[in-house]
């Protein structure tokens, strides 16, 4: 059964990062994370045009967080601890035990393993805290960065839709990896 009881907000720690919650202290990192245009036209998202608007993004999510409908985590250099990529669990299936994940980074940290490396503990995670049976990610087709990765972590593109609530969404995919403990 899908677990969503855990008291505290999971810290996670791979060789390199810092996995943690989201705070205040993130604002501008989180602003520029999501007014980059290229990421937002790939998710299907609005490119905010204020702080203000990411300072009510950040709300939002620590709302989530603390109604347990979304894991939410900056991923943080150890020796920085400043946010250079976020990684999420969310549209929690409890019944099916199916959780989606979704993640991106910020433009100058692409490309050195670090989100590999972070989502590689999120997996883990999630399927050994969560207990979850299966893990969705929604990509677009054309990101061959984020497809690829996908698939170096074992993820296998699937006809299925899955939990998929998501919209405006270029040439959306689904990718799916299922718990090797459950079969």
């Amino acid at each position: 059964m899908l677990t969503l009881n855990f008291s505290e907000f999971p810290k996670l720690t791979t060789q390199r990062a810092l996995l943690r919650g989201i705070c205040a202290q993130d604002l501008e990192s989180i602003h520029r994370l999501r007014c980059d245009e290229a990421v937002n036209i790939m998710v299907g998202r609005e490119t905010p045009t204020n702080l203000s608007q990411s300072r009510e993004f950040i709300a939002k999510i620590e709302n989530l967080v603390e109604r347990k409908e979304s894991l939410y985590w900056v991923i943080a250099l150890k020796e920085e601890n400043s946010l250079i990529g976020t990684i999420c669990c969310w549209n929690f299936d409890v019944q099916n035990e199916i959780v989606e994940i979704g993640y991106e980074m910020l433009p100058e940290f692409r490309g050195r393993g670090l989100m590999k490396e972070a989502l590689k503990k999120v997996i883990e995670y999630t399927f050994d805290g969560l207990n979850a049976k299966l893990i969705t990610a929604f990509p677009s087709g054309v990101n061959d960065r984020s497809v690829g990765l996908l698939e170096a972590l074992g993820f296998q593109l699937e006809d299925k839709s899955y939990n998929n609530k998501h919209t405006n969404v270029t040439d959306m995919v689904t990718y799916t990896l299922k718990n090797r403990v459950e079969g």
